[in-house]
């Protein structure tokens, strides 16, 4: 039981240094916790534990800690058409001047769920869960093109969603 405490503070510890780039240094260990939990997030810690070799207390910790340093997040992922989100939509939009500035204020849009500055032919990609088309053209029309910077957009309307999945792994 000792050995066991020792090895998880020390795993702890290794597990709290940053790298270089100042995101969290993960260990064997915490990524196998996020590949249990990225299989089913309602996993108990005691399965968990076995499945990684901690105790349900180490374990409990472990979370507590990649959840605080916002390593990941623990949520339920719902299908947008069966909660009534009838229009998703990723836009491309070209921006002229301060890239980022732009992106802060889609980010502060709710219908915004995934923003991204590119470098590829858009300067931002962002993908946009509406109502409806009215909506959506809300979102585009009124909102989106009149943010400071914003040259053009180029919206993607999605037809149907065939695939979306969070699985990829710790690598």
């Amino acid at each position: 039981m000792h050995s066991e405490v020792v090895a998880s503070r020390s795993a702890e510890h290794r597990d709290s240094r940053e790298s270089r780039n100042g995101t969290p240094h993960l260990d064997a260990v915490s990524l196998a916790i996020i590949e249990q939990l990225q299989e089913d997030g309602r996993r108990p810690y005691a399965a968990i534990g076995k499945a990684v070799g901690l105790s349900e207390a180490a374990v409990r910790q472990r979370v507590q800690k990649l959840l605080d340093q916002g390593v990941m997040q623990i949520v339920a992922v719902t299908d947008p058409l069966t909660v009534g989100f009838r229009r998703q939509a990723m836009v491309g939009i070209h921006v002229e001047g301060d890239v980022e500035s732009v992106a802060d204020a889609l980010t502060s849009m709710s219908e915004c769920e995934y923003v991204v500055m590119t470098a590829g032919s858009f300067d931002l990609m962002v993908e946009i869960v509406c109502e409806d088309d009215d909506h959506l053209l809300e979102v585009i029309n009124k909102r989106i093109r009149l943010i400071p910077g914003v040259r053009s957009t180029e919206s993607f309307v999605y037809l149907k969603l065939k695939k979306q999945t969070y699985m990829w792994g710790t690598r």
